[in-house]
């Protein structure tokens, strides 16, 4: 991964509860976010005393590094956002000004936590399909805006040992969104589905309070048979 290919673009608690990835109930849950980024989230539970580790490739860069990228792209971000706001839903977020001021929040608060974070190895340079972790080492491990996201960058395959390698770590596993960057359900989506089924994993498509990209508003969770 280059820095330079990087658009840190971080969401926050209350955005994860509305996916359905994390609620009151999960508070007494080890979890692991896989492809968190640059997200509020982390620090946020890591307050609340909730175990959480996150993973992601852009943890090999410094604090300064990804505030420096963060500073780089904020204006593009912000001027395609308001030149594209009719392709997404003002519902969660009422208008480009909230989102815009939502997300440099959000990142800003991972910043002031993330050397710390480090440190503690709450933050890992980690990246699917291959996880250090031990089996079951986690509650829950979920993906926000990754897998099936971006199915044109990564294909069946790598859905299916990502996902599988998640399963190993965890119990359960909650995937959010279910559309790919061009608002279809994703390709892979059916595959990965009927791939899990026949290994034996329970798979339930929910409807979501969230929806900024038109007709996410799905989150599939996956659990192991012994764990129904």
């Amino acid at each position: 991964m280059q820095l330079e290919n990087v658009v840190p673009w971080g969401r926050n608690l209350q955005e994860y509860q509305e996916m359905g990835l994390y609620s009151d109930t999960d508070k007494i849950k080890k979890i692991l976010g896989c492809g968190d980024g640059p997200a509020s989230v982390h620090s946020e539970l890591t307050k609340l005393e909730v175990d959480i580790v996150s993973i992601d490739p852009v943890y090999r860069f410094s604090k300064a590094q990804i505030a420096k990228r963060v500073e780089e792209t904020s204006d593009v971000i912000s001027e395609q956002l308001r030149k594209n706001q009719n392709d997404f839903v003002w519902k969660n977020i009422p208008n480009v000004d909230a989102l815009i001021n939502l997300r440099l929040s959000a990142m800003k608060e991972f910043l002031d936590d993330y050397a710390l974070g480090k440190e503690e190895g709450r933050y890992q340079h980690q990246e699917l399909p291959e996880l250090s972790f031990k089996d079951q080492a986690f509650d829950l491990a979920w993906s926000s805006h990754f897998l099936f996201l971006y199915s044109e960058h990564f294909n069946l395959e790598f859905h299916q040992k990502a996902v599988l390698e998640m399963l190993r770590v965890a119990k359960e596993v909650r995937i959010f969104p279910l559309l790919d960057l061009n608002n279809q359900i994703s390709s892979h989506l059916s595959g990965v589905i009927e791939f899990l089924e026949q290994n034996g994993y329970g798979c339930k498509i929910e409807k979501t309070n969230y929806e900024f990209q038109k007709g996410a508003n799905e989150m599939l969770r996956i659990t192991n048979a012994a764990n129904r």
